[in-house]
């Protein structure tokens, strides 16, 4: 084992004089406390290592031991429903008192088995998971503990591979936090993520497995919309990471998460949640580790053949991080004080999302969510622009229709979705074959409104052509009868892609009779205060999911509302 004496301390990094070698990435144990750190730069005169805790008390001749091996963390049932520090180091409890967990045998002794292969159930009653056969092991299993219960670091297996070699498996996994974990292949991204949010599912979706950015300044709904995201989204585990945040809106995540219950199942939503705490006063090199951790924890769920969600808040705090850390290694700063290696960082973060083949042969996904906090709103900062040259989805969230409490404060005009052609067969299949056709007119509308209102501010909106007034008309409607969704509503803080289809088609049925009362010649006006009007901007929260008729009941009234408004029309000329 390689030791070290340190020779410099300052903040969260070490210089040390090496006893033996070191590699780049080799988890370290620095002082009397045995503080978790890596090493990040090599020569033969010194190791450069980043320590994960607080380095107070740290003096020259305190010693460094090397592992052998590369930062990694543990993986296994314990982590569902419990909170854990950038390193997955249990926050209230510690890793030897968790207690035991069911195990259940699937496979028999003297079986042969290969790498991702499931060997036994384990897990909660509210949440079944399996003891898989680690990536790079195959061989016969030579022993196998019966049905009942076990602690986490209990061998409860042992395989003997193909050379000979035992090899004890428990619980947990320990797997490198930057290593990516191997699968079969990789899968099209064909599929959406339903989130439950009109605007996202409607007009800026994200793919099972795919990635997407949350950009938007203080105060514009970026963790509100992210909860919501992780309660209704359709994925099988839920991963939270505060990477920096503030402890105040941390400290709400971990008091209302627990308390919230999992609309699909009725039991706790904590159940399938994992959460990573790692607030703005935690140690500087433990939030830039937080990332990589989450990334494979959330691997770890996916190689089970779950679907899973990953929530990061936000990735501008831990680039200030990197960019901290790069500041105390005199490395020559890049845009905006960040490293110049700020882009390839996001890359490796962002591009292990992915929708998968398993080793074991099942279909599994990890979506990445990343939310980014600019200064003053600020999209061309570099944060922003380099994450979008990774994201498939981006999500801008606008300060006025925050200010102006429209939720989810997404602006139609700053954001977009690359995948959304890739969807248009799956609506079909969910019974909307229009889909990309009604996507495209409603983008169309609110990008004509946008225009016509520069007009109308320098005209007013009743100098405008009766069409032009009326395209400012629809796209309100779209605006409030679609796009608006209250997160704290009973009745529309989720919306099915059924309900969301049967909404879609009524106000594009309705702009569509609009379209043809005034080339009737009835003025947009009148069309604007039909009382049917003014009961569709409100339907998200008139109608819910358990009344999905009362679609068809609103648009025979449309339809009869138009009809007489026709017809009276005709009757004065």
């Amino acid at each position: 084992m390689s030791k070290a004496d340190i020779r410099w301390a300052g903040g969260p990094l070490i210089h040390a004089r090496p006893e033996g070698v070191f590699a780049i990435g080799e988890a370290v144990a620095v002082g009397e406390r045995e503080l978790l750190g890596e090493v990040i730069r090599v020569s033969r005169e010194r190791i450069v290592a980043q320590v994960y805790g607080d380095t107070t008390g740290l003096r020259p001749g305190d010693r460094v031991e090397g592992s052998g091996r590369p930062l990694s963390v543990r993986l296994g049932p314990h982590l569902l429903g419990n909170i854990f520090d950038g390193l997955l180091q249990p926050l209230g409890m510690p890793f030897e008192k968790m207690g035991e967990f069911r195990f259940k045998p699937l496979i028999e002794k003297g079986r042969k088995v290969g790498p991702g292969e499931k060997i036994a159930e384990t897990g909660t009653e509210g949440r079944p998971l399996w003891l898989l056969v680690p990536p790079g092991l195959s061989g016969t299993v030579e022993h196998i503990d019966k049905k009942g219960s076990a602690a986490l670091d209990r061998a409860v297996c042992t395989i003997r591979d193909d050379s000979g070699g035992k090899h004890e498996l428990s619980l947990f996994q320990t797997w490198p936090v930057r290593t990516l974990r191997p699968v079969r292949r990789r899968l099209p991204v064909d599929t959406p993520m339903i989130t439950g949010q009109r605007i996202l599912d409607s007009l800026y979706p994200v793919a099972r497995g795919g990635r997407a950015a949350i950009p938007g300044g203080f105060g514009t709904g970026k963790t509100v919309l992210q909860e919501t995201l992780a309660k209704w989204c359709d994925a099988d585990i839920i991963i939270y990471v505060g990477c920096g945040e503030r402890g105040n809106e941390m400290a709400e995540v971990l008091n209302e998460f627990p308390q919230l219950t999992d609309p699909r199942s009725g039991r706790a939503l904590m159940e399938r949640t994992v959460i990573i705490a790692n607030t703005s006063n935690m140690p500087v090199a433990a939030r830039e580790a937080s990332i990589y951790t989450a990334v494979t924890v959330g691997e770890y769920f996916r190689d089970q053949g779950l679907h899973v969600a990953l929530m990061a808040d936000s990735t501008s705090r831990w680039a200030e991080a990197l960019r901290e850390v790069s500041g105390r290694l005199g490395e020559l700063p890049a845009e905006a004080g960040f490293p110049a290696y700020l882009s390839s960082r996001l890359a490796e973060f962002y591009e292990r999302a992915a929708r998968v083949e398993t080793l074991g042969g099942e279909e599994g996904s990890l979506t990445l969510i990343g939310a980014v906090s600019p200064p003053a709103g600020d999209f061309s900062e570099p944060v922003t622009s380099h994450t979008k040259r990774y994201v498939r989805s981006f999500w801008g969230l606008d300060r006025e229709r925050a200010q102006a409490r429209f939720y989810p404060a997404i602006h139609p005009l700053q954001s977009y979705s690359e995948d959304a052609d890739q969807f248009g067969a799956w609506w079909a299949h969910h019974g909307n074959a229009y889909w990309p056709e009604h996507r495209r007119r409603m983008l169309k509308m609110l990008e004509e409104q946008a225009r016509l209102e520069r007009m109308a501010r320098i005209v007013g909106k009743d100098a405008l052509p009766p069409a032009q007034q009326l395209a400012i008309n629809a796209a309100e409607l779209v605006n409030e009868g679609i796009l608006r969704q209250s997160a704290y509503s009973s009745v529309d803080r989720f919306c099915s892609p059924a309900r969301q289809t049967k909404m879609i088609r009524l106000v594009i049925r309705t702009i569509e009779l609009s379209e043809k009362a005034v080339a009737a010649g009835v003025a947009p006006s009148i069309v604007a205060e039909l009382p049917v009007m003014r009961t569709l901007k409100r339907v998200g929260e008139e109608i819910g999911e358990d009344n999905m008729a009362g679609f068809d009941v609103l648009e025979r009234e449309v339809e009869t509302a138009f009809s007489q408004l026709m017809k009276g029309g005709a009757d004065e000329g």
